[in-house]
C-alpha cells in the first residue's frame, strides 16, 4: 500500500467519497469548505486509488474525517492503515490530540484503535455521529 498527501482535494479522493458517502450511504452534502484547507490522503493499491481521508487543525487539535474505503477493499485493514498513516502525519506537524466525528456505527472500530468517546452525539444529515478523541506522541 502506498500513501500520498495532497494540499487540495484530488479527483480520485472526490470520486471515492462520492461513491462511498453519496451513492452507497445516501448523503446529499459531502463536500464543504474544510476541503479547501485540509490535507488529503489517498491510499493506492498499485495505480488504483482505493481509500481517502482528510485532516486539518482546528482549535488546538487535529480533526481526521471523511475516511472512505472502496467496498472491495473493506475488511482488509485499509481503513486502519489509513488512519494510522494520518496519525503519523499529524505527529510530524506537532499534533498531540486528534478528534474524529464518527458515524455511530463505526464507534467500536475507532475504540479498537485507541479513540475514546467524548459522549457528545449529534446528527449529520440524519445519521447519528459521535465525537471521539485520542492523544498521540
Amino acid at each position: 500500500m502506498e500513501y500520498k498527501c495532497y494540499d487540495s482535494l484530488p479527483t480520485q479522493a472526490r470520486e471515492i467519497r462520492e461513491e462511498v458517502f453519496m451513492r452507497e450511504q445516501g448523503f446529499l452534502e459531502e463536500f464543504d469548505l474544510d476541503d479547501k484547507y485540509a490535507t488529503h490522503i489517498l491510499a493506492f493499491d498499485g495505480l488504483q486509488a482505493i481509500a481517502t481521508c482528510r485532516f486539518f487543525e482546528q482549535d488546538g487539535f487535529y480533526l481526521i474525517g471523511r475516511i472512505a474505503v472502496l467496498k472491495e477493499y473493506r475488511g482488509k485493514g485499509v481503513g486502519r492503515d489509513m488512519l494510522e498513516y494520518a496519525e503519523k502525519c499529524i505527529t510530524k506537524f506537532g499534533g498531540k490530540e486528534i478528534r474524529i466525528h464518527a458515524q455511530q456505527n463505526a464507534e467500536e472500530f475507532y475504540k479498537k484503535l485507541g479513540y475514546r468517546s467524548l459522549d457528545i452525539y449529534d446528527y449529520e444529515q440524519d445519521c447519528k455521529h459521535v465525537w471521539m478523541s485520542k492523544t498521540v506522541e
